[in-house]
């Protein structure tokens, strides 16, 4: 089979430019940019784009297709990969926590950040929506309680009071130290 040749001006250079653009993309954009660079160059023939670029054969052709049709496919990949977060999945359940634990909570006596330090456990969280009404299914395990914890911004630490700097004693001209 005889592959169309098409007066491009391509040289080396330019290849290495369009093959390291197409590599910064992913998904649907890097297909529609090889799909255009395949009309642009190779005379719509994914096949010699594959020649002169080393582009996957297939892509191009996906890209194409859906430059005609307008209709963008999903990889499987992107649809259904990744769990959900448990306030996603739980969002009553999250707000309910979200109260438990401002109501434990206290602001960095120094106010240099906006993080508030709770005295509340992870087990005492799930012993408090529990009270609530949650059921096992709703509530997580005490270690994923400590991260949800920590993803809403509350800190598992000991909350510090403000303490009074130290009197420091000063010396005094009579006195022997």
């Amino acid at each position: 089979m005889k592959l169309k040749q098409t007066n491009n001006p391509l040289t080396p250079s330019i290849v290495d430019d369009l093959r390291l653009a197409a590599s910064k993309m992913t998904g649907a954009e890097r297909r529609s940019f090889q799909a255009e660079m395949c009309l642009k160059y190779c005379g719509g023939s994914a096949r010699q784009t594959e020649i002169v670029f080393g582009w996957g054969r297939k892509n191009v052709q996906l890209g194409l297709h859906e430059k005609r049709t307008g209709i963008v496919c999903l990889g499987l990949q992107s649809v259904n990969s990744g769990c959900k977060k448990w306030e996603e999945r739980y969002p009553i359940v999250a707000q309910s926590l979200k109260e438990i634990a401002e109501a434990h909570a206290q602001q960095n006596p120094t106010f240099n950040n906006p993080i508030a330090y709770t005295r509340l456990t992870a087990a005492e969280a799930i012993k408090q929506l529990r009270n609530l009404g949650y059921n096992g299914g709703e509530v997580p395990a005490a270690s994923t309680m400590a991260d949800i914890l920590n993803r809403l911004g509350y800190r598992l630490r000991k909350v510090v009071k403000a303490k009074p700097k130290k009197k420091s004693r000063r010396r005094t001209l009579s006195s022997r130290i």
